[in-house]
């Protein structure tokens, strides 16, 4: 049998296709054994949770997720507040072991998507945009309501506004201060003139609270802080306190900058700004605030 011989040699092209075929042969059987094999590995035990490390929206160094929710989800580079969920803030202020929440299962009986509600509840743990309840900060006896973001924009439908009302109404019969936490979109705008006469219904209740009573009421406002919350309870405090770097404005800006056709300063609804114009009394960092609630409460005789 005649063997054939092929004389010819490789330049440099082919030498650097050879060596790319093999780098590639090499990958495709360094996946598929780990593909057929992967039964040896207990892959639910390795943590890949993209929330390890926190990237902070404002100088973007990232903040380990253990370490900085025992510093009040501040970052540690620029003293940045991240968003609290409503459990979070009532852990933080709250005196352990004294948290009782009312008005848990209040459900509105207009007939929305119900999967949409329940993909919320799921995601959240909440029922509404708001809890409600009575604790001690410092075993001084408060009622406490706390808006979360998270669910719908923390937006004011029937339901938030009838729990709020609950508060101050349980706040009325009992005689202590209340405080509530404002984090929030707005009026709900899936409800149309319902969740519009919210604003009515609390803000006339909240009169009645503050000149037949005299009761004390204390007003926080967070980042994101906006419409008809802003507009209505939110600023009838006696006593109003801001977060540093909040956003707080009854409408955004860009819808601002589309009505008027011009623009409007950088930091014109960021709460530092504001407390320059006198909107609110205060603004407390976070690590800050229950100290503060504490030396107001007592300040107020409670």
């Amino acid at each position: 049998m005649k063997i054939l011989k092929y004389n010819y040699t490789l330049n440099y092209k082919h030498i650097l296709i050879l060596k790319y075929n093999k780098i590639k042969n090499n990958i495709n059987n360094i996946y598929n054994n780990f593909k057929y094999n992967s039964h040896f590995f207990n892959l639910n035990k390795i943590n890949l949770s993209k929330q390890s490390w926190i990237q902070c929206e404002n100088c973007y160094n990232l903040n380990y997720s253990k370490v900085i929710k025992f510093k009040y989800n501040i970052c540690e580079y620029c003293n940045y507040h991240f968003k609290l969920d409503s459990f979070d803030r009532i852990y933080t202020l709250i005196d352990s072991n004294t948290w009782n929440s009312f008005n848990e299962y209040l459900f509105s009986k207009l007939n929305f998507d119900k999967n949409k509600l329940y993909d919320y509840r799921n995601l959240t743990g909440l029922t509404e945009a708001i809890q409600i309840g009575v604790g001690n900060v410092n075993n001084i006896k408060i009622t406490l309501g706390v808006m979360d973001f998270a669910f719908i924009g923390g937006s004011m439908g029937s339901i938030v506004g009838e729990k709020i009302t609950c508060l101050f109404e349980y706040t009325i019969y009992n005689s202590i201060p209340v405080i509530l936490i404002c984090s929030s979109g707005g009026a709900r705008m899936q409800e149309g003139s319902i969740s519009l006469m919210q604003m009515a219904k609390i803000s006339s209740l909240l009169y009645r609270f503050q000149q037949k009573y005299n009761l004390f009421y204390l007003s926080i406002l967070t980042s994101p802080t906006t419409g008809g919350v802003i507009s209505s309870f939110g600023m009838l405090g006696d006593i109003i306190i801001a977060e540093p770097n909040s956003t707080i404005t009854f409408t955004g800006k860009r819808v601002i900058e589309q009505t008027l056709n011009q623009n409007i300063p950088e930091n014109s609804q960021i709460s530092e700004n504001l407390f320059i114009k006198g909107l609110f009394d205060l603004i407390i960092p976070r690590n800050l605030l229950k100290k503060s609630i504490i030396d107001i409460l007592k300040l107020h005789k409670y």
